[in-house]
């Protein structure tokens, strides 16, 4: 009994997972920035690409 008292207070472990909620949550923000301005972002480099292009002459 005193061995199952003591597994469950014990917090040795709460904060390795909350810094891995953390994380997580980190990656989901990141991930949905880069979904939701991904299209513009590449068409942004594209125009920037073919002003170059044609300034070289290619």
């Amino acid at each position: 009994m005193t061995t199952l008292r003591r597994f469950l207070t014990d917090e040795s472990g709460a904060t390795s997972l909350e810094y891995g909620l953390i994380i997580s949550l980190i990656f989901l923000v990141i991930l949905s920035a880069l979904t939701a301005f991904g299209g513009t972002g590449s068409g942004i480099f594209n125009t920037a690409m073919n002003s170059l292009k044609t300034a070289i002459g290619g």
